[in-house]
């Protein structure tokens, strides 16, 4: 039997924020959830929250039908509805903010500010929470986060609203100045007070955040290549930023039994989880075993943490490991047509998006003779060079013949941007005679950049990947996307992108005397184009598609019906869902008890998407290669 382990952060009473982040797919929410339960029943005098930050909430589904005890509270943050509450209640600040010290007019100034604060909800939302666990509102405060790449964004987020408010405050210098002048002295009045306390705000967060006896960070993972690659940048991450994070817990660990296939499972991830464990000394590791049916509800959180053990510290346990099996696909999807110019593969975390999409975008290169394919990821925590065992950057590596691949930074493409205004407008002011007035507007000008709406740096990307289609450069783009709740969101921004977009042209115009950036504003109406280019192609059944991938789980199965009304909502067609990591015939209970929960849950795919197409992927071990991606996208499709 395995070594049970100790989990330190089940017992520690100085904790305040306890967060859960990784990959998605691989249990951050159970975790939370267990967590939060386990906290509840053993300090029934203490008050305790749970509370979820994924724009693709699942925390209510892994709760399942019970109600938590009464000093548990749970709660799906709506974070849009967070940063409406605040638009109401300081709108007329922020404006009154930018009409004292620009030559923006209400016109202007209005656009602005209701354009810079799309994207600020989940900052406003987390400010909450830092709030609340200040307060001492909650004995501990439990978060269930967002997958890696937008946590790590959102860990990011006080350094973006830092540059929001000082470009706010730059508005204001201009008036405490002249009030100075004419009066002889400046009085610090409500304005001043609502930015200082925004500041303080954020600064008490980044305390938080950075204080290692009231905050911990978590860290969930499977032993998977994938997943390790993506911890590793995590971790790496939250040393940089000072976040403690000693704990990490791997997920769903396959029992050493007589069963060959769990056996080799276990081998695999046994050999994985060493070699990643190697470098990891500062840290503890705990393995979670791999249940034979889905952990949610009442009875299957309160024992999760019970069988949590000890991983081997050797690889002598992996060494007859096999690299995998051939893949199989019962009831292959139609191939994409020689017509299409734009695939996106979507799920929710964790669910092989990378693996399919990588496998397709090799079996369209063979496919489609002569023509040249881009593969592409816009998620923040990139894994396609992982899952192609290749180094892909942020310009097209050629792969294969007709095949290449990218992985866009899309805050580099958007500094830039930013780099190139900034110069220009530098190169323009230099050459005007210097006033008073100049002075206080340079410095607004130069910080109107910082009140671009969040995720303009992912739509930036995504247009710099369509201008390649309309130069011909490419015949068909294949994109690895983020997972649902934020690859919703990305097809969403456009249209405010358009929209900020519109508020520039509108001031250059306006403006000429100030705003005389010719280059620039060519920039602008080159991303204006390729978004109207990314909006026809995307609503063009012959041009664009979606292939959403899932795994056998209710949870999954909740938020691929989320996705695909999200789709109907947007005019994108959904032409197939593939059903991804099924368990492969088996006879020990684990493998039988899976298969047969599986087996109900196909049932119900086909009942609740009876239009798509449902292609069964069944697991097949180690898949990264293009040799192996290779064999796995013959199997995919007809």
């Amino acid at each position: 039997m395995p070594k049970t382990v100790a989990l330190s952060f089940l017992h520690d009473h100085d904790l305040r924020l306890l967060l859960f982040g990784g990959k998605g797919g691989v249990g951050k929410t159970t975790c939370a959830a267990a967590t939060a339960l386990y906290y509840a029943r053993h300090q029934p005098q203490q008050r305790f929250l749970l509370v979820s930050t994924d724009p693709a909430h699942s925390l209510n589904d892994s709760l399942g039908d019970f109600s938590p005890p009464e000093n548990l509270t749970t709660l799906e943050f709506d974070a849009r509805a967070c940063l409406t509450d605040f638009k109401n209640e300081h709108l007329s600040k922020l404006r009154e903010i930018a009409s004292r010290g620009t030559f923006l007019d209400d016109e202007d100034i209005n656009q602005l500010m209701d354009l810079s604060l799309p994207g600020l909800d989940e900052l406003m939302a987390f400010l909450e929470i830092s709030q609340w666990a200040e307060e001492g509102q909650y004995q501990c405060i439990v978060v269930d986060s967002a997958p890696t790449g937008h946590t790590l964004r959102l860990l990011a987020m006080p350094e973006f609203m830092g540059n929001w408010l000082d470009a706010l405050d730059a508005l204001l210098a201009k008036h405490r100045y002249m009030k100075k002048q004419f009066t002889g002295t400046y009085k610090q009045d409500e304005l001043d007070d609502f930015l200082l306390g925004l500041k303080n705000s954020v600064n008490r967060m980044k305390v938080l955040l950075a204080d290692p006896v009231r905050c911990r960070f978590v860290s969930v993972m499977l032993a998977e290549a994938l997943s390790i690659h993506e911890t590793r940048m995590l971790l790496d991450e939250l040393n940089r930023l000072q976040i403690a994070s000693d704990d990490i817990i791997v997920n769903r660990i396959y029992p050493e039994s007589d069963c060959p296939l769990c056996s080799n499972r276990h081998r695999r991830q046994v050999a994985e989880i060493v070699n990643f464990a190697a470098g990891m000394a500062q840290h503890a590791l705990a393995a979670i075993p791999m249940y034979p049916q889905e952990m949610r509800g009442e009875a299957a959180l309160q024992q999760f943490w019970d069988h949590t053990f000890a991983l081997p510290e050797s690889v002598a346990a992996a060494a007859n490991a096999q690299s995998g099996t051939r893949p199989e696909v019962m009831h292959p999807a139609p191939l994409p047509g020689a017509d299409v110019k734009l695939l996106m593969f979507a799920g929710k975390g964790g669910v092989g998006k990378t693996t399919l999409a990588c496998a397709s975008a090799v079996r369209m290169a063979q496919a489609l003779d002569g023509k040249e394919i881009l593969l592409f990821s816009t998620d923040p925590a990139h894994s396609l060079s992982a899952c192609l065992e290749k180094s892909v950057n942020a310009s097209p590596t050629p792969l294969m013949p007709g095949l290449s691949a990218m992985e866009i930074d899309a805050g580099a493409e958007f500094e830039a941007l930013k780099q190139q205004y900034a110069e220009e407008l530098a190169h323009f002011l230099s050459n005007l005679s210097s006033s008073l007035d100049l002075t206080f507007d340079r410095e607004v000008m130069e910080r109107v950049m910082d009140l671009s709406p969040p995720g303009v740096d992912e739509v930036m990307a995504l247009t710099m990947v369509m201008e390649f289609l309309d130069q011909d450069r490419f015949d068909l783009l294949i994109l690895d996307s983020a997972p649902t709740g934020h690859l919703v969101r990305l097809l969403e921004t456009p249209e405010i992108i358009d929209q900020w977009l519109k508020v520039f042209f509108n001031l250059f115009l306006k403006y000429k005397r100030i705003f005389r950036l010719p280059e620039i504003s060519q920039r602008m109406v080159k991303i204006s184009k390729t978004l109207k280019l990314l909006n026809k192609i995307l609503i063009d059944t012959d041009a664009s598609a979606l292939f959403g991938v899932t795994i056998l789980t209710e949870m999954a199965l909740l938020e691929t019906r989320d996705l695909l009304a999200a789709c109907e909502r947007m005019h994108i067609q959904v032409p197939s869902l593939f059903l991804n990591m099924a368990t492969p015939p088996g006879d020990c209970r684990l493998c039988s008890s899976l298969q047969r929960m599986e087996k109900k849950l196909i049932h119900k795919y086909r009942d609740v998407f009876p239009d798509q197409s449902q292609p069964l992927v069944y697991q097949a071990g180690d898949l990264g290669g293009i040799e192996r991606l290779g064999q796995l996208g013959k199997a995919l499709y007809q």
